[in-house]
């Protein structure tokens, strides 16, 4: 978008705070070069690259391989172009505090649970809340939870974090971090970056 790739948006707010120390981006082998060749161009050395797996925890596992000894990692999509550094900032200054910690926003429409076509049970919207990336965690403890049910898929990695039995804390994210699915999205988009 406005010329530039998703990913050149993600990474020059991810260059903007200061406790991160190191980026590894998951992608297809053939775009590593690509990777690396913009993170130069915006001044992010040290951004590492590795191929992603088949589902989205095989990825986020391929990158939690390449983050050494980081005592906290955070997983950001790069479908979420227009994340605020401070936001990126406070997900990580919880899951110092707390262990695990992701972004969420208040759920504005009322949520059904459907089961056959049919509504079985309306479910309590001040209780809910939509999850975005990132999340961040204690780089051990989300080891060990990718490490159980392997097998299985999971949306996020806040998932795997329950599955241990481990709190997840949440930060309110943001509005204008809005992940980039249909083509409706990438209009929006468009207007933010003018």
């Amino acid at each position: 978008m406005a010329g530039r790739p998703l990913l050149a948006h993600v990474l020059e707010r991810v260059g903007a705070v200061a406790s991160v120390g190191s980026v590894v981006v998951v992608c297809p082998e053939a775009r590593h070069d690509a990777v690396r060749r913009l993170a130069r161009e915006l001044g992010l050395g040290g951004v590492r690259c590795v191929p992603g797996g088949r589902r989205r925890r095989d990825s986020v596992a391929a990158g939690l391989g390449a983050v050494g000894d980081a005592e906290i990692v955070a997983v950001h999509d790069a479908a979420r172009p227009l994340v605020s550094a401070q936001l990126i900032e406070a997900v990580i200054a919880a899951a110092r505090q707390h262990g695990a910690a992701t972004a969420a926003i208040p759920c504005v429409d009322t949520i059904k649970r459907v089961e056959g076509g049919m509504v079985v049970e309306t479910l309590p919207r001040e209780a809910l809340v939509a999850v975005q990336t990132p999340q961040a965690f204690s780089t051990a403890l989300l080891r060990r939870a990718h490490a159980l049910r392997p097998s299985e898929d999971a949306s996020d990695d806040c998932l795997l974090v329950e599955w241990l039995g481990e709190p997840v804390a949440v930060v309110p994210g943001e509005v204008g971090n809005r992940k980039i699915t249909h083509p409706e999205d990438l209009l929006w988009l468009m207007d933010q970056l003018r």
